[in-house]
């Protein structure tokens, strides 16, 4: 069975860069400190308890992907997705390192604000996010903070020549389970833009 995966059009493609049009969505969203793996593993496991049924009406809910991560400092962001609707966003401390983040699963199409179950814990928030234009640079094998930098950066590059303008964090996007073979993983990091 295929696993959902956000809506969108593709506008333009570029090598291993696209532009594309999402469609709104609606994401489940968890606040959590630590590094960036253990942040990741905290906010997926909270998300995943919803998800299972850990809601008002004790309803399972269908994983999607990617899951993803990204930071809370606007200046330099990275959102990492996982093995389900996960994202998650990271703010810096005072010495520049990365302590904070907002995990975020989306959620299935088939809900909105009022259908979706409402999570019992309260850490777990419901967002609507609305259509918006996304950069993306896709890439496989295993991801490092360093990986994701280095690709944050000529994804910024990209869109700079492209004459675009970056509007929030970057996002990193992670679409397979951990058990799948390096070159067969497909890794993305997205940055909202304008034209």
């Amino acid at each position: 069975m295929a696993t959902e995966e956000p809506k969108y059009t593709l506008l333009e493609k570029s090598g291993p860069f696209e532009l594309r049009a999402y469609a709104p969505q609606l994401i489940a969203e968890v606040k959590v400190e630590g590094d960036l793996d253990a942040a990741s593993s905290q906010g997926f496991r909270l998300i995943a308890a919803f998800i299972f049924g850990q809601n008002q009406v004790n309803e399972k809910i269908a994983m999607t992907t990617p899951v993803g991560i990204e930071s809370s400092d606007q200046q330099k962001s990275t959102k990492i997705a996982m093995t389900a609707p996960v994202g998650i966003e990271a703010a810096k401390s005072e010495k520049g390192v990365a302590n904070q983040w907002a995990v975020s699963f989306v959620m299935p199409s088939e809900y909105t604000l009022d259908t979706l179950p409402k999570p019992l814990n309260s850490q777990v928030k419901i967002r609507q996010l609305p259509a918006e234009n996304r950069a993306a640079i896709t890439f496989s094998g295993f991801y490092s903070e360093d990986t994701v930098l280095e690709k944050t950066k000529a994804l910024e590059d990209w869109i700079k020549a492209k004459n675009m303008q970056a509007v929030g964090p970057s996002q990193f996007a992670r679409y397979n389970p951990p058990w799948t073979l390096p070159f067969m993983r497909r890794n993305e990091v997205m940055i909202r833009v304008r034209n």
